[in-house]
């Protein structure tokens, strides 16, 4: 009997971005106002979150019963795409010339949305008391009030209840997020850019999805000897340690489970038949690049500062904050030789600056998988309004697209 070795083509990249989560307890009120506890996710530039229209979206846990009168929870998803909360800027005229020269945010003190006004609220509040205690219009049945829902903002229950068409009394808990809800747009002068928050690194997921859809419908998998596939992961933003983070066991679990899925031989899952699968299978890991800035160009180094609208940016760093290497890089280039695709970019830190990091480096020690890092190059990274070069859209499809349709032709041509 013949063994098949499986090998994985894979596209990683991380989609979080910084963002402003809502507190387990999220009521707050002064100065007349209601406001909404929330805690700094990531590292945002959080200066840019000031004087923007933030909605609401998330994860709202419903209460519901079954025909039998079982009780049981749903997970239901919200997003409020509304300009409901907003950080708003001390004016100049109460700055002193120090507090103007240097824009200081103090997360805990001056992140802390606007809802809305008191007068407003107080209405709604007294209904939202009588509806828990049975005062109110339900012929005063006896409803237990909820601790957790107590220290919630009443108006942001209602907003939920409402969005989700439920009664609030059954929303048993939420995980929210605020995001900028202006729409992405097109800007330049020759509408080169892309403008949009959550560039990174969101622009990925959408450009591999297509990457990899447009490799199925043009009959790439009739006669392919490798497992493509994409793969997403949450927390990059706070250091990828967690139960959905590439940090996590999952990905080196989906390799050996889709291994063992995909054959039947009885020795599919000795380690010396795993190892070979490990071996010939690749990772493209992929999250944003920083672009050259032309009011910052001495923060690059002249000979690798990577411009918008010139291509994917391959990164490499000796001190492995980046996992490529001299055979993974010559891989990606060589792709774009074979298919005479713009070549890619090239991103080195100066020696005097730091230098960030991805997944690629924790994929490829937690599994053994050779990998590259690489991105797309954008400006404004981490502000809460980002911008891109809209032909690197195409460069990233065309790049991508390559690397599932000529990887392994490549790979089996270099000697081991």
């Amino acid at each position: 009997m013949i063994l098949t070795f499986f090998s994985f083509r894979c596209v990683s990249y991380p989609i979080d971005s910084p963002n402003l989560k809502v507190k387990p307890r999220s009521k707050r009120s002064a100065s007349g106002c209601i406001q909404l506890g929330v805690e700094c996710y990531g590292g945002g530039l959080w200066h840019t979150w000031f004087d923007r229209d933030l909605g609401i979206s998330g994860r709202v846990l419903v209460r519901t019963k079954t025909e039998d009168g079982k009780e049981t929870v749903k997970q239901r998803f919200v997003k409020i795409d509304k300009p409901l909360a907003r950080v708003s800027t001390l004016c100049i005229h109460l700055q002193t010339a120090e507090e103007r020269r240097a824009f200081k945010v103090n997360k805990e003190e001056h992140m802390t949305p606007i809802l809305g006004t008191q007068p407003a609220a107080s209405v709604l509040a007294a209904g939202a008391k009588a509806q828990l205690t049975g005062s109110g219009d339900d012929g005063g049945a006896d409803v237990k009030e909820d601790a957790w829902a107590k220290e919630q903002e009443p108006l942001l229950m209602d907003l939920l209840a409402s969005e989700l068409g439920v009664d609030k009394k059954d929303i048993a808990d939420f995980e929210l997020n605020l995001f900028d809800c202006q729409p992405a747009s097109l800007g330049g002068i020759k509408s080169e850019f892309l403008n949009s928050a959550r560039l990174d690194n969101q622009a990925t997921c959408f450009v591999s999805s297509e990457a990899l859809a447009q490799y199925v419908e043009n009959g790439g998998l009739d006669n392919d000897e490798d497992i493509s596939l994409i793969a997403l992961f949450d927390h990059e933003e706070i250091g990828s340690q967690s139960a959905q983070g590439a940090g996590s066991p999952v990905m080196a679990e989906a390799v050996r489970r889709i291994s063992s899925a995909l054959t039947d031989h009885p020795h599919a899952l000795d380690p010396d038949v795993f190892s070979s699968t490990i071996r010939r299978s690749f990772v493209f890991s992929v999250d944003q690049a920083h672009a050259i800035h032309p009011n910052y160009s001495s923060k690059h180094e002249k000979n690798h500062a990577p411009m918008l609208n010139r291509g994917v940016v391959m990164k490499t760093n000796q001190n492995q904050r980046y996992s490529t290497n001299g055979v993974t890089g010559f891989i990606v280039r060589e792709l774009t030789r074979k298919a005479d695709i713009t070549p890619v970019q090239e991103f080195v830190v100066r020696n005097d600056c730091p230098c960030g990091s991805t997944i690629g480096p924790i994929i490829s020690a937690a599994t053994g998988i050779r990998t590259v890092d690489a991105g797309m190059p954008q400006l404004s990274m981490h502000s809460c309004r980002e911008v891109m070069g809209v032909a690197d859209l195409t460069n990233g499809l065309e790049l991508f697209t390559a690397f599932f349709t000529h990887f392994r032709e490549i790979d089996d041509a270099l000697e081991g």
